[in-house]
């Protein structure tokens, strides 16, 4: 017995039941189950061998589902084992090829076709509406509860088809306008499928999603307003950002490091639309360019400090190498002390390039100091050597005894005198000692003349000032040491010893008179 299944009218018309015909559900054609609500593809397995008013009208297949006859792992048929394909036992004559080598195993319906249809006597299998009974087919292939199921699972199609549309819409994927027109063609066709299950139900969901769409749509716009927005947003304070930087940080390693991870950063917002993207890295790249011209600018200055303090170094240099060989040592030392105020007031130069300087700068210096200490050496010994000469002659006036032979006292007196004038420089320290002992056999000379009579000659005016003169440079000194300046020292010394060759110098004429 031929099939033929009612056209989109909803009209039936069924052949004998010793007819068949190629339009019939043969047992080779098989039942194959209806695919899971993740299956995309939603085609009919028995489409090859049926009328067009077999297939769903109107039924649209999503992008990378499988065929329909791909039966879920594990179904069956009512009554069959897990797994087992359902073979009936006669096959009629004139099916249609199986389009695979195996029939799929029947999936079990969602819900019971019983409730939803039912295989009269001559094998018309029928579904009920809201509008009554209706012809969707005619099953041939044995078992009339086999025959609800397959037309059960074409039922499942569509519901899995209106899920996934359903569940499309819902989560905003897709063009809100296609799925639209799909939900409004399945609207129209499920009242009409060749399907058993609540194919009234079925249609009020397509068309509920028809009424839908466009808040949907609306709903998906604002989503992608919002998410822009906050795209946006991201890249406007990655931009204030680099601003800032540009306009304000001197820490030009760090600042610079976090303007790259910036770029790294801004290569990950996405969906912005052309023409604010291009404008807010138009406002990036020109605060990048204005921080990296004002970072070159600023070390270019300090390159050129560098240079200045490099040359004014060499100059000081030059003049310490001038100096170095000088044997005026007390004016140059006073000139190495100023050399070196000025070098600790030129800046740096760089770590590298200012020891280097401070080297050549520290040689010359060297190569004077070192001179001036060993003609500090060698005049110390000669001093040493001129005061054991006074010691020695100071030993000899002081035998002399004006009390027996005053003339001859006198006279060996100038004698000795004129030796110890002679004499160069002798210690500071023992200056003052022995110009006391000397005159001491001075005025034991003097004095025996007039032995028995009390004089008292007054202070010489001279002596007296150099004697004044001498205390001024000795408390100049202790100021000196306690404030720990040893420039100040070393100045204060050179007056004071000045001062008392003056003094002895004052003394020994006023002594002579």
């Amino acid at each position: 017995m031929s099939s033929t299944e009612n056209p989109g009218d909803g009209s039936q018309q069924v052949p004998p039941p010793e007819t068949t015909g190629p339009d019939a559900v043969t047992p080779e054609a098989g039942t194959p189950a209806a695919p899971t609500p993740a299956a995309a593809a939603l085609t009919d397995p028995t489409a090859t061998g049926s009328t067009p008013e077999e297939a769903a009208p109107g039924a649209a297949a999503p992008e990378g589902a499988a065929p329909e006859g791909a039966a879920p792992e594990g179904a069956a048929p009512e009554g069959a084992a897990p797994g087992e394909a359902v073979v009936p036992e006669s096959v009629t004559p004139g099916a249609v090829a199986p389009a695979e080598s195996a029939p799929a195993p029947v999936a079990e319906a969602v819900s019971d076709p019983a409730q939803w249809g039912r295989v009269d006597e001559d094998g018309t299998v029928y579904v009920r509406t809201a509008d009554g009974e209706r012809a969707v087919g005619s099953w041939q292939a044995g078992d009339p509860a086999a025959g609800l199921a397959h037309f059960a699972r074409r039922y499942d199609d569509l519901a899995t088809e209106v899920s996934l549309l359903e569940a499309r819409l819902k989560a905003h994927t897709g063009n809100p306008n296609e799925l639209k027109a799909k939900a409004q063609a399945l609207a129209e066709t499920i009242p009409a499928a060749t399907a058993v299950g609540d194919l009234d139900g079925l249609a009020a969901r397509a068309r509920a999603m028809v009424g839908t769409a466009d808040s949907a749509a609306a709903e998906s716009r604002a989503e992608k307003a919002a998410a822009r927005a906050a795209q946006i947003a991201r890249k406007e304070a990655l931009a204030a950002e680099a601003e800032q930087i540009a306009a304000e940080s001197t820490s030009w390693k760090a600042a610079g490091d976090r303007l790259k991870a910036i770029v790294e950063e801004w290569k990950t917002i996405r969906g912005i639309d052309r023409k604010t993207d291009e404008a807010l890295w138009t406002r990036f790249a020109a605060a990048r360019d204005a921080f990296g011209r004002r970072r070159g600018a600023h070390f270019a200055a300090l390159d050129a400090q560098k240079g200045e303090a490099r040359a004014a170094k060499q100059e000081l240099i030059a003049e310490a190498q001038r100096l170095a060989t000088s044997t005026d040592w007390g004016p140059t030392s006073a000139a190495m002390r100023s050399l070196m105020d000025r070098w600790k007031a030129v800046p740096r130069t760089g770590r590298d390039g200012d020891d280097d300087l401070w080297k050549q700068f520290r040689a010359a210096q060297d190569v004077f100091f070192t001179a001036r200490a060993e003609s500090d050496k060698v005049r110390n010994s000669e001093q040493l050597a001129n005061q054991q000469a006074k010691e020695e002659l100071l030993a000899e006036a002081e035998k002399l005894d004006p009390s027996t032979d005053l003339r001859g006292a006198q006279a060996a007196l100038r004698r000795i005198q004129e030796r110890y004038d002679a004499i160069g420089h002798v210690p500071r320290g023992a200056m003052r000692s022995l110009e006391d002992r000397m005159q001491a056999v001075e005025q034991k000379v003097r004095g025996a003349s007039d032995a028995g009579r009390v004089r008292t000659a007054p202070e010489n005016p001279m002596v007296a000032s150099m004697r004044a003169a001498v205390t001024k440079a000795e408390e100049q000194l202790a100021k000196a040491e306690a404030a720990g300046n040893a420039r100040r020292i070393e100045e204060a010394r050179a007056n004071l010893e000045t001062r008392r060759e003056w003094l002895a110098e004052a003394e020994k004429t006023a002594s002579r008179r």
